[in-house]
């Protein structure tokens, strides 16, 4: 296997190669306040971008709306991969390529931007994608690491943050969450041994979707969509989370906001 190279526990949580789930990382658009974010840390017009462990090209079609000259996503699967053809089919410069997190196959120095987004806690060696990205990257690119904290993690249920329920329904939900996502100190110190100078932490909230009611909430856990962690449940435990969470949230409208961490460091001019 290649690309989200997973330990055993993830193995067992989702798969990736599934056609079944082809398209639970296609299904959304991103959202506003996260590409205020990514401008806030670089402005991407006219760069060169690899978005790596693109799934269903959610971010690569974005980054190509914000203005990059060329965005290539890469993924280690075949399913994700055509849903993202599918999806960006009218994105002219933005390509997809079956490849490994850890050996993309691409050129040194071929990149302005490499963002990883939710791909770092599928990542047994850490030390192998860092170094993988800093090959990639031109003198003085940006390097931007996106994903959750144990912290991130341990955020309180509420109507804002749906993931929290999770948790709260099925503690051993959080067992696995905690096990699989990087400590924010230890992924720094990694970027700076890779040789990253000076590797920036942003918490930030970004807004997931939007649901006109309850019922598009329902339906969205139910396929599990885009949510790895619930491949842990079985469908009764779905149905089970689903009430838990109709109990405690509004019946509509509601806007789902995530808590993640983003690290960018650059490499040395």
């Amino acid at each position: 296997m290649s690309g989200r190279f997973s330990t055993d526990r993830e193995m067992a949580v989702i798969d990736f190669h599934l056609e079944a789930n082809r398209f639970t990382y296609a299904a959304r658009t991103a959202a506003g306040d996260w590409s205020g974010i990514v401008r806030d840390l670089a402005d991407p017009t006219g760069k060169r971008v690899l978005d790596i462990g693109c799934g269903g090209g959610i971010y690569s079609a974005e980054w190509a709306r914000l203005g990059a000259n060329s965005v290539i996503g890469i993924d280690f699967s075949d399913q994700m991969l055509i849903a993202a053809r599918e999806r960006n089919a009218d994105l002219a410069n933005v390509t997809f390529a079956k490849a490994s997190a850890l050996e993309t196959g691409l050129p040194d120095r071929s990149a302005d931007i490499v963002f990883e987004r939710a791909l770092i806690h599928h990542i047994s060696d850490r030390s192998a994608c860092f170094a993988e990205a800093y090959r990639l990257l031109a003198p003085g690119g940006l390097y931007i690491v996106q994903d959750r904290t144990p912290d991130d993690v341990r955020v309180a249920a509420s109507a804002e943050h749906i993931r929290g329920f999770f948790f709260e329904r099925f503690p051993r939900l959080l067992e696995i969450e905690i096990g699989r996502r990087p400590d924010a100190d230890t992924l720094t110190a990694g970027l700076i041994t890779a040789g990253f100078d000076n590797p920036v932490i942003r918490r930030i909230r970004e807004t997931r979707r939007s649901y006109a009611a309850f019922d598009e909430l329902a339906a969205d856990l139910a396929a599990r969509t885009g949510r790895s962690i619930l491949h842990a449940l079985d469908d009764a435990e779905i149905a089970a989370l689903i009430d838990h969470v109709r109990a405690h949230v509004p019946a509509g409208p509601l806007t789902e906001r995530e808590p993640w961490t983003i690290w960018a460091a650059r490499k040395p001019a």
